[in-house]
């Protein structure tokens, strides 16, 4: 498995895996995959040009509770092992590991339940966190919810760490969180 970047060499994988019903956004779920494929449909090229934004200058981000806010940079990574496997996403501030309140992590990923426990999100998340890394990120965080062991497992055989448990904002439904921590200074 290994990480591409969304062009349109691939793009029929990920619109076949939206049209399942499978979302690269845990959290909107299948609202986010409809205004995904609405967008493809509007503009195929522009959509994947909108995926990779170093310098925040998309359009603002909904969250589950249909608010906006500023996009941070960021990009999107596709897994791809001869066929669309699911979807990864980096997002920083400049100059801090810092990340506003309604930001969960650095890192989010997806994996095509017909792809799941092969260990695609396990791979993604190792072949991303060098990129961290170069972004000057001394760590990144990551949340998951404490029902969710596969996405634990993934995150603690990539290093990391539970730093706290915690009440996710109103936005997200003021449910139970995790959040992790990867020293990114112990990469090989």
């Amino acid at each position: 498995m290994e990480l591409v970047w969304p062009s349109p060499a691939h793009l029929a994988g990920y619109v076949a895996a939206l049209e399942r019903v499978w979302s690269p956004d845990n959290t909107r779920g299948k609202a986010a995959a409809d205004e995904e494929l609405a967008r493809i449909g509007e503009d195929g090229e522009r959509f994947l040009a909108s995926l990779v934004d170093r310098e925040a200058k998309g359009d603002p981000v909904a969250l589950p509770d249909g608010s906006t806010v500023p996009r941070l940079p960021g990009y999107r990574r596709w897994m791809w092992d001869g066929e669309f496997c699911g979807s990864i996403g980096f997002r920083w501030q400049r100059g801090t590991e810092a990340l506003p309140p309604h930001c969960l992590g650095h890192i989010g990923y997806a994996v095509v339940p017909w792809k799941q426990n092969r260990g695609c999100a396990t791979s993604a998340l190792r072949q991303l966190l060098p990129e961290a890394r170069a972004q000057g990120l001394a760590y990144v965080e990551i949340t998951t919810d404490p029902d969710n062991a596969a996405s634990q497992r993934v995150i603690e055989a990539n290093g990391g760490v539970l730093v706290e448990r915690f009440t996710k904002p109103p936005q997200f439904g003021s449910k139970p969180g995790l959040r992790y921590r990867i020293d990114l200074s112990t990469l090989a």
